[in-house]
């Protein structure tokens, strides 16, 4: 098990060194077993951070993301998230007003992340494969990005279902009513 830790702690230290020697703009620590976000990549990637316009952290098992996280990488334009065990983003996702791309496919999210829908940038959300059951459909019919949503696989309430349509400018995705995801 030890091995295993000291592997995955390698393999992410070789990743966050790549990204700050090439000045890379993504930063890619998809499938690194990471729980958190590591505090001291913070202090790695200081002179860089406003450089990183991509972060993939996806299929790890994170269960939050800090305030620090979203305040440090303000520059982001896409943030992939799909695959950890998220409920809720920090209020502070708001610090992100360049972002134009979240993947949150595949998390344990239950009440649509309401911050999202005041990043004026943000263009695609993926919301697939969640617990999420309302929408704030109003909110979202506000943004003046929004291209494309995905919430297949939620158990979205039948108000959502009716309401959504005549009032959004952009693609919505769902499935049919009382679909389940297929399985892995």
């Amino acid at each position: 098990m030890l091995k295993k830790m000291g592997e995955a702690v390698a393999r992410v230290a070789r990743k966050v060194n790549e990204t700050v020697e090439s000045g890379s703009d993504t930063l890619d620590l998809a499938e690194c077993k990471l729980v958190s976000f590591p505090i001291g990549i913070y202090k790695v990637l200081r002179n860089v951070s406003g450089q990183i316009h991509l972060i993939t952290l996806a299929n790890n098992e994170l269960k939050s993301l800090t305030s620090k996280f979203m305040t440090t990488f303000s520059q982001l334009r896409e943030l992939h998230l799909e695959g950890n065990f998220l409920h809720r983003l920090p209020s502070e996702v708001s610090a992100l007003q360049h972002l134009k791309a979240i993947d949150l496919s595949r998390n344990q999210f239950q009440d649509f992340p309401e911050q999202l829908t005041t990043l004026p940038a943000l263009e695609t959300i993926n919301l697939e494969e969640n617990e999420i059951v309302d929408v704030p459909v109003e909110k979202l019919a506000a943004m003046p990005a929004l291209r494309s949503i995905n919430l297949r696989f939620n158990p979205l309430n039948a108000e959502v279902r009716v309401i959504a349509p005549p009032l959004i400018k952009f693609d919505m995705l769902m499935s049919p009513e009382g679909a389940r995801a297929p399985l892995p």
